[in-house]
């Protein structure tokens, strides 16, 4: 089964974490150490299938469209959002126990001092498509 580990970064958990961009360097260097020495494990044992950050919500795009007229494209993020989602893993597990368990791991990665983020992971798990047959 694959799971989508989504990390958010907001104030639920981190109302006393500064942004990454104002964490001393060898922070950012052991959370970064963190991150690849997961997925390396993740990777090792044949689970990861992706995993990725992503920019930051300053150039994050909107985009609807009816399919006919032209997209409107709105720059975001809206000013009242509060949390960002900083990056994802997407894994392909025996169980929903064993997302929980990557997703717990995830979320202890080290912030300033060397603290755990206690990031919250959303664990979504990736439906299939139907089959066309049925």
């Amino acid at each position: 089964m694959r799971y989508m580990l989504m990390q958010a970064y907001g104030p639920v958990e981190l109302q006393d974490c500064p942004p990454m961009t104002e964490w001393a360097p060898e922070d950012v260097r052991a959370h970064i150490e963190f991150q690849h020495t997961l997925n390396a494990e993740l990777l090792a044992s044949g689970e990861l299938v992706d995993a990725q950050g992503l920019a930051g919500p300053d150039v994050a795009k909107f985009v609807v469209s009816d399919g006919v007229n032209p997209p409107k494209v709105v720059d975001g993020p809206y000013p009242e959002s509060k949390e960002l989602l900083a990056g994802y893993r997407l894994v392909d597990v025996d169980s929903v126990e064993r997302a929980l368990e990557i997703a717990a791991r995830s979320s202890a990665a080290p912030g300033p001092g060397g603290a755990p983020l206690r990031m919250p992971i959303e664990v979504r798990q990736v439906l299939g498509a139907p089959d066309p047959e049925v």
